[in-house]
């Protein structure tokens, strides 16, 4: 019987001496948690703002290929509509034009700014598109 409870009060030594160690390990793994779910989710963000960007230089090739001698026909505007996420989104041309048989291509870029602050050594400052499309449709 003294065995018995020799045991039991040697088991209850060491879970007090254990009880703090789910705490420390906690801490430990708590910043590379941390960073993991904030890099998906900045990473997220910057992938949907470069579908965007490239949806948005597109369509700005396309209506630019068929609209371009259009009275009020604003290139930037097109791509802007195309991309209403974007903010301060803007298209250049590589001619001047649309000569029958040519490709126009256009080059949509905006400012990208990491939602986090975490891994902007990682993250491009522009988020930039390129798409082209025969003149005339």
């Amino acid at each position: 019987m003294n065995s018995t409870s020799s045991l039991g009060a040697n088991m209850q030594r060491a879970a007090k001496r254990e009880e703090g160690a789910s705490a420390v390990e906690f801490a430990l793994v708590l910043p590379v948690l941390i960073t993991l779910i904030l890099g998906i989710i900045e990473f997220g963000v910057f992938f949907n703002q470069q579908i965007s960007v490239t949806h948005a230089a597109r369509e700005g090739a396309r209506a630019y290929a068929i609209k371009h001698d259009k009275a009020g026909f604003n290139l930037n505007d097109v791509v802007q509509d195309a991309a209403p996420s974007v903010v301060g989104i803007t298209a250049t041309l590589d001619i001047t034009g649309c000569p029958a048989n040519t490709n126009v291509t256009v080059t949509a870029s905006a400012g990208y700014t990491s939602i986090t602050g975490w891994i902007d050594v990682v993250m491009p400052a522009t988020v930039q598109a390129k798409a082209a499309m025969r003149c005339g449709g």
